[in-house]
């Protein structure tokens, strides 16, 4: 096969700006879908993205097109990649696969804080990037504005902006084109030594392990043993294929440029690694390829079984979830109020609220989350400098030299008329003015240094809901600054529960302490005994609440008689209370951890 026939691209934009559309028409136009079976989403495979209406993992797809404009059959390898920021790191793995990417904006919305953070995504990678304006035959589209936007903030000259309709179907023959024209053709060595990057895996069933490879130089054959550089471990070709019209297609080679899967009977997650090389051991390359920088997980939660005998079946579920999401960490942990489980780590709390369904509904587990914390680094005052990713962790206050917390540089691109509420908004959370810019006469790009604790929660629902909706935002996380670092802890009954304790800024402990102890009042039923609920930092109590006991009628049976037999049961109840108290078990229902993450 010709490299110069060959085009390898990706879609990216901002969430909800028609990627998924575009990449239905372009199925349905390169014939890898029957229009009479035709549906939504076809490359979000995953229940939980139909129903959410977001990609979260990327897809590959092999297309065959014949182009009118140049007479001839190209083969086109198209990878759809999420939008939400939380997966950004699908993104940026996705497009070390490519050469080319069109850059997909909503003719209604302009440009968004994900599409200019994507846009230099592309550029870090060298890709020639499409601009594409797309819902052009929406009412509220407003294409002079936004083409005018895609000029200023993106640099990009007016004829090389494309206006289409995915919905409809129009534009979309042109960009094929222009991929085609300007996406220039995988560069590679077809005679050397085999080179090829891992990009992304999945878990059959069947199958085991299929690992997703883009060949840099040399081939691969059914014939070929390939070796894995990061493990060092060699392996026998069972399949060979390409994933091609939404099913596995197996061929009988893939050569320099060329995007496909393997299997090898591999059944351990764990012995595969994304951005690995593979190479051919008996004629193996010089080095390997650069890879993917490691991710950072920024918010780090406990997830238990609630049923502990469950954990074998979740200690699995996460090993496999693993070899899917590639950003998401986890390592083993106990509590004493729930057994053992994992410390896990994430993205965001969006790819925490993914993780936790996917582990639910893909393998039919119950699981407790506990309160998401992000990753402080504390010094002691014998120098050592640790990182505390869970309340468990930390020091006491008296070997604590200095305690430092994220800071991430915010970006957010707001309408003119809530500029205002938006910068108060954040200020009120710890954030720092450091720019704006005005994109046009009615949006505003505004640039904040804000702690990473205060934007992880409800950050990004509360800006929407002060922009009615127009809001957009993207982070990074930049640097680490001294902060005044406490742990809340949550006493049922004078005993700490594990499960409620969390890591804060000192200012913000008080009014946390209120919320969390009226909250759990509410939701705790009433036992037998009373139930005091206290938060505490160290030995001071900032807030308390009980809930009071079942009332029972232990002189119901006496219709008369002398009142010293009643207080004799009066006194022998509320002995029986007293050692219920001090030897039962508060039962906490699933609910109140739940409702504890969205305060």
């Amino acid at each position: 096969m010709r490299n110069e026939l060959l085009r390898n691209f990706s879609i990216i934009a901002h969430i909800d700006h028609g990627k998924s559309t575009l990449a239905d028409r372009i199925l349905e136009i390169t014939g890898a879908v029957d229009k009479r079976h035709k549906g939504d989403q076809l490359l979000d495979d995953m229940e939980l993205e139909k129903e959410r209406g977001i990609t979260i993992k990327a897809s590959m797809v092999r297309l065959n097109y014949f182009s009118r404009k140049f007479n001839r059959e190209y083969i086109l390898n198209l990878i759809d990649t999420p939008g939400h920021v939380d997966f950004t790191y699908e993104v940026s793995k996705s497009l070390a696969a490519c050469e080319g990417a069109v850059l997909v904006i909503d003719a209604g919305q302009g440009i968004e804080a994900q599409t200019v953070a994507n846009y230099y995504l592309a550029m870090e990678n060298n890709l020639h990037v499409i601009p594409v304006i797309n819902k052009i035959d929406l009412v509220s589209a407003d294409v002079p504005k936004v083409k005018s936007q895609v000029e200023t903030v993106l640099g990009f000259k007016e004829e090389e902006i494309i206006l289409a309709s995915a919905k409809e179907g129009s534009g979309v023959t042109e960009i094929l084109d222009r991929i085609i024209e300007t996406v220039p053709a995988p560069e590679g060595e077809p005679d050397s030594a085999l080179k090829a990057l891992t990009f992304d895996c999945r878990f059959d069933s069947f199958k085991g392990v299929v690992v997703f490879v883009k060949v840099i130089d040399g081939k691969i054959t059914p014939q070929t043993q390939l070796k894995m550089f990061h493990t060092g471990n060699t392996y026998k070709i069972e399949e060979l294929g390409v994933f091609k019209n939404l099913k596995y297609s197996a061929v009988e080679e893939l050569s320099c440029g060329e995007v496909g899967y393997f299997t090898a009977n591999i059944r351990d997650p764990r012995e595969v690694m994304i951005g690995d090389t593979v190479t051919d051991p008996k004629n193996p390359c010089q080095g390997a390829l650069p890879g993917y920088r490691q991710v950072k997980p920024l918010v780090f939660c406990g997830i238990y079984p609630v049923n502990p005998a469950d954990f074998p079946e979740l200690r699995e579920a996460v090993h496999k979830l693993k070899l899917s999401d590639a950003s998401f960490v986890f390592e083993p942990e106990n509590s004493q109020s729930f057994g053992t489980g994992f410390r896990c780590g994430f993205l965001g709390l969006l790819h925490m609220e993914i993780v936790q369904e996917r582990l639910e509904r893909e393998y039919n587990l119950n699981l407790i989350l506990t309160v998401p914390n992000v990753v402080y680094r504390v010094k002691t005052k014998s120098g050592e400098i640790i990182e505390v990713d869970t309340p468990a962790k930390l020091y006491s206050s008296g070997d604590i030299q200095e305690a430092q917390e994220p800071f991430a540089e915010l970006l957010m691109i707001v309408p003119v008329d809530s500029i205002e509420a938006v910068c108060d908004f954040t200020k009120s959370r710890r954030g720092v003015f450091v720019s704006n810019e005005y994109l046009g006469e009615d949006r505003v790009k505004v640039v904040f240094t804000i702690p990473l604790s205060e934007i992880i929660v409800d950050f990004y629902d509360r800006m929407k809901s002060i922009t009615r909706g127009y809001g957009s935002m993207d982070y990074e996380v930049k640097e680490y600054q001294p902060t005044r670092l406490v742990k809340l802890d949550i006493l049922i009954n004078g005993q700490i529960c594990d499960a409620f304790s969390s890591l804060m800024f000192k200012d913000k402990a008080f009014t946390r302490a209120h919320l969390l102890v009226s909250k759990l009042k509410e939701l705790i039923p009433r036992q037998l005994f009373e139930v005091n609920i206290q938060a505490s930092v160290g030995s001071q109590i900032l807030a308390s609440e009980r809930v009071r006991p079942v009332g029972k009628n232990a002189t119901s049976r006496c219709s008369g008689g002398d009142i010293t037999r009643k207080r004799k049961l009066w006194e022998n109840q509320k002995k029986g209370k007293k050692r219920l108290k001090q030897f039962g078990k508060v039962e906490i229902p699933q609910e109140a951890f739940l409702e504890v993450l969205k305060i």
